[in-house]
């Protein structure tokens, strides 16, 4: 079991309050992402959860049990950073054995659980190397067989494939969400990337200056984001905001598009532009428009769009799918 929920939950640094009183469930064997820009607070609340930072009010529970006042060996948690921590004179069993040594485990018990961890991860051939000889990737698993082995009842990770470089980032993330679906076990996943949070999450947390803005599937936020943070935040490219005109007869003080949901013509639409940059990615074409007035529009086309600098171009938002906020940035 692996359910967690968060009470009125509240961290405040001397008289700065980083985490406002929040509420937040957690299912069992749920992988939630909690995702955000920096400072916003998603870190700490990993580690209120953790129990590395002491709550300034509030309660959390691990599996029904009350696991406030809980020292972090007590709640049954295993945290994977950001920074793999192993020692680089062990060799990875013994690197992978270590928790299991600081508890007193029968080895033979303790070999079983670091042979299994190492099959899961690929890493059965490289139990007699160093960290050292090992790819940034590798290490990485290492550090998280080390979690493995405790047999938790929930992963942590925080932000722990920043230090890899585009390429690994990729392999890991889709091996971290395989090792969920091998485990089961409830995984709660810290990034400041939204592509990591859409690609891998069942739930995510989007966190601003500590509250949370909107708990749901990458979908749900996606097609239906509460207000103009989330609206901005998730997605890739961003979604653009639009005012004036475009906004008014729609009864709206500013509205939202995506840059895949704006048709190109050459030949008339609701906005003219000016082509800027063009980014060719194959399969897609991504295009940075000036408008008239000075405001910039980014659409995701077709990859054999052919336009150039400086062309003329003119665009329209697919009805269906504008997005409509009020003045105070809340979804219409």
């Amino acid at each position: 079991m692996g359910s967690i929920t968060l009470s009125k939950v509240s961290k405040s640094f001397g008289d700065v309050e980083v985490i406002p009183p929040l509420d937040l469930e957690i299912n069992d064997g749920e992988f939630v992402v909690f995702v955000g820009p920096s400072g916003c607070g998603k870190s700490t609340l990993l580690r209120l959860i953790a129990g590395l930072e002491d709550l300034t009010s509030g309660a959390i529970s691990i599996d029904g049990a009350d696991a406030t006042n809980a020292s972090p060996a007590k709640r049954g948690l295993a945290m994977v950073f950001q920074s793999y921590a192993l020692y680089p004179h062990m060799s990875v069993r013994k690197n992978i054995n270590f928790p299991l040594k600081m508890a007193g485990m029968d080895q033979a018990e303790a070999d079983k659980r670091i042979n299994a961890a190492a099959k899961v991860l690929n890493l059965t051939d490289y139990l007699d190397r160093r960290p050292g000889q090992l790819s940034g990737g590798q290490r990485q698993r290492v550090a998280i067989g080390r979690a493995i082995v405790r047999e938790p009842s929930a992963f942590l990770f925080d932000e722990p494939l920043s230090n890899l470089d585009a390429a690994l980032r990729v392999n890991m993330r889709l091996e971290i969400c395989d090792l969920h679906k091998t485990l089961a076990t409830t995984m709660i996943y810290v990034t400041h990337d939204q592509v990591e949070a859409m690609t891998m999450a069942d739930k995510i947390v989007v966190l601003h200056d500590g509250y949370i803005e909107q708990v749901g599937s990458p979908l749900e936020l996606y097609e239906s984001p509460v207000n103009k943070f989330v609206a901005g935040f998730i997605g890739s490219p961003k979604m653009n905001f639009v005012t004036g005109p475009s906004a008014q007869k729609r009864n709206a003080d500013s509205i939202g598009i995506r840059p895949e949901h704006i048709d190109v013509s050459s030949e008339s639409g609701e906005w003219e532009g000016v082509v800027g940059v063009s980014e060719h990615l194959g399969s897609d074409t991504f295009l940075h428009v000036k408008l008239a007035d000075g405001g910039m529009i980014n659409v995701r086309a077709s990859g054999d769009l052919k336009v150039k600098y400086g062309e003329k171009i003119f665009m329209s938002p697919q009805e269906e799918r504008i997005h409509r906020f009020d003045p105070q940035g809340l979804t219409i």
